[in-house]
């Protein structure tokens, strides 16, 4: 079994709705997103897949969500832009993005800080 990871980041601003603190406040976050893949193969080349399309995937999907207001996507208008649904949402759209691969999308872990972290896995 083979476990790749790559590690890609945004930068944006959100605030949290039902939540007492100051989160509730709008505030902002150099994100950093870890994906996990997984395949019981390799290629004839001996890949799983180039590092290189993996972060040309992610990069895609991080660029919609960077240097914005999160709140305002349409996706966290019915989903609270917490670090676990952000999570979920990288992992549903990097899932898709990779549905004619022979691997298994594992895991995507959303770091607020060095500190702080929340991960998504099906």
């Amino acid at each position: 079994m083979y476990e790749l990871r790559i590690i890609g980041g945004f930068s944006s601003a959100h605030k949290l709705r039902d939540y007492e603190g100051k989160c509730e406040n709008l505030h902002g976050h150099n994100w950093k997103v870890e994906v996990f893949i997984e395949a019981e193969r390799t290629d004839k080349s001996g890949l799983v897949i180039d590092f290189k399309l993996l972060k040309e995937k992610l990069d895609s999907i991080t660029s919609e969500i960077d240097h914005c207001y999160i709140n305002d996507i349409e996706y966290f208008h019915d989903h609270n832009p917490t670090s676990e649904n952000i999570a979920e949402y990288i992992f549903e759209r990097m899932k898709s993005s990779l549905e004619n691969y022979a691997l298994k999308l594992k895991k995507i872990t959303v770091w607020e800080n060095e500190k702080q972290s929340a991960s998504y896995f099906k």
